[in-house]
């Protein structure tokens, strides 16, 4: 199977302090921390660490016009054996439940059955964000059985249940490798009832809007694709587009910034706050840096100056209750419903 069609990886705004900038320039009124405070939640803080989020690299199969890693194929960071071996002794050490393996492409990583094994084996759950298509792949044919072996929740990006609209943000043909995937996936057992094997799928908006009710399109979607493709799935995740790394350089050049970013903050939910992922997540860079949320460690955005910078000092006490670090960007995830790895916060 050749690899699928890939976009254009040059992203202009690779640099976190452009995007940054970028950001703070805009006419918006308020930046997020004045929202919080407005809503009476400033100082924004964690609220305990029930998942450690691993990024274990930015190498993937795939390069996605939506991506707020900036991954692809000719990207370079992964984690190295000593990063991997101190994430897992503070997951080991720690009564944080779940681990949460995500890139890039996590299954790259030369190290990740290993992981998977080691977590697995502490009788934690484990989350793997997969892209679909590295099933795909003749070295990676024999994962969807790995995955199913080790009882990992498998957390699926998919955009559409349409063709067009999938391959127009992931790259020509990544549709029909993602459905041969997701019915390998079912021949496993996964999203099948009574199995136990979570296979739930992640859908970001192909636009400039934000997504609608998650409820209402999991029924569609799974009626399409049980009509269409006979696949079956367990839940549906909607994930507002972060204004990062490569959707923020769609918004630019389509002349949609300005007018997304107003959306996000009239759509400011403070009801949303309380299931903010960064209160419950520790996100750990390819580099052992640590982070309050996967799109705070792509814009360089680490933990509070009084917390814990790197998994090497790294203690759950010392980082339970931290304050967590914001920036525009942030609206996102508070806009309407809620935006999480999770999906819709509400």
């Amino acid at each position: 199977m050749a690899l699928p069609t890939l976009l254009n990886t040059h992203n202009p705004l690779a640099d976190s302090a452009i995007q940054r900038a970028t950001l703070d320039a805009l006419p918006l009124g308020a930046g997020f921390g004045e929202a919080l405070a407005r809503a009476g939640r400033w100082p924004l803080r964690a609220a305990g660490v029930s998942v450690l989020q691993i990024n274990v690299g930015k190498r993937c199969n795939q390069t996605c016009r939506h991506c707020h890693v900036d991954a692809g194929p000719d990207r370079t960071e992964v984690m190295p054996p000593d990063v991997v071996d101190a994430c897992l002794r503070f997951f080991e050490t720690s009564a944080i439940p779940t681990l949460d393996i995500t890139g890039g492409a996590p299954e790259l990583h030369p190290s990740f059955r290993d992981i998977v094994r080691r977590a697995r084996s502490l009788g934690r759950h484990v989350m793997d964000r997969c892209n679909l298509t590295i099933t795909r792949l003749p070295s990676y044919a024999d994962l969807p059985e790995f995955l199913a072996e080790h009882r990992v929740e498998v957390v699926a990006s998919l955009p559409s249940f349409a063709a067009r609209q999938t391959d127009a943000q992931r790259g020509s043909g990544v549709f029909d490798e993602s459905i041969a995937a997701l019915r390998r996936f079912n021949e496993l057992g996964y999203g099948v009832d009574g199995t136990g094997l979570l296979l739930n799928l992640v859908t970001n908006p192909v636009g400039a809007f934000l997504p609608g009710a998650q409820h209402a399109l999991e029924g569609d979607w799974k009626r399409e694709l049980h009509r269409r493709f006979g696949i079956a799935f367990t839940r549906l995740y909607t994930i507002t587009n972060m204004p990062i790394s490569r959707y923020l350089q769609y918004l630019i050049d389509s002349g949609n910034l300005q007018g997304y970013m107003d959306k996000l903050v009239a759509a400011f939910n403070p009801a949303a706050v309380d299931g903010l992922m960064c209160r419950s997540t520790l996100s750990v860079g390819w580099d052992g840096r640590l982070y309050d949320c996967d799109f705070n460690q792509m814009i360089d955005l680490g933990t509070a100056a009084d917390a814990p910078q790197s998994i090497f000092n790294a203690t759950v006490d010392a980082l339970a209750s931290r304050r967590i670090v914001v920036g525009r960007h942030c609206f996102g995830c508070t806009a309407g419903a809620g935006s999480s790895c999770g999906g819709a916060v509400l």
